[in-house]
């Protein structure tokens, strides 16, 4: 089989194309190989996206479900990675909406959020940290996972726009508009609401 004989640029073991052919192909091997890969790296998105949250083991499961499911629908093989990390955005996002729904009718309490520390990329004080904290509960889900996805997973502004399926100048503005609150906070200015 000429798929499992595709190495990856460090000789490792197949590429991702190779990887997903063969999934594609019924091989079960390869899709336990995709999800060996590429788990660490879809537990940490999880992570940081959602906080010390109980649902974020489903989060990944759900995200590698879907992935391995609708594998015919990647268009090229070896994007898989930033592939992987836009399904798990977007069933991150769709967790916090129906969140958000269910705390307005009063049938949720606070999400966990993310640590503070990754979002300012430094200790703080647990005044300025319950700040932060209240400013994520208030933002919208777009603004936060903008935010989330710049500050704590350090992705640039492409790969954000491409994860979340908007354009760059939409991220753009999303993400000023988080980090002009961010600023006020860290500076001890009024918070305007979001």
């Amino acid at each position: 089989m000429q798929a499992r004989n595709a190495l990856t640029r460090s000789g490792s073991g197949p590429s991702d194309a190779a990887l997903v052919l063969a999934a594609r192909a019924g091989e079960d091997w390869a899709k336990e190989a995709l999800f060996r890969r590429y788990a660490p790296m879809v537990n940490g998105l999880a992570f940081r996206t959602m906080g010390r949250d109980d649902d974020v083991d489903d989060l990944v499961q759900d995200s590698f479900a879907n992935a391995l499911t609708n594998l015919h629908r990647l268009e090229e093989p070896q994007a898989f990675a930033g592939w992987i990390s836009a399904i798990v955005v977007r069933t991150a996002s769709k967790i916090f909406r129906r969140r958000k729904l269910l705390r307005r009718l009063g049938l949720r309490s606070k999400d966990e959020a993310p640590d503070v520390e990754m979002i300012l990329g430094h200790a703080t004080p647990p005044d300025l940290a319950a700040e932060v904290h209240a400013l994520l509960e208030r933002l919208s889900v777009e603004h936060r996972m903008v935010l989330v996805l710049r500050r704590a997973e350090g992705m640039q502004l492409d790969e954000i726009a491409n994860a979340m399926g908007i354009s760059l100048a939409t991220v753009k503005r999303r993400l000023d508009a988080v980090e002009e609150e961010l600023a006020r906070l860290t500076t001890h200015e009024p918070v305007r609401a979001q």
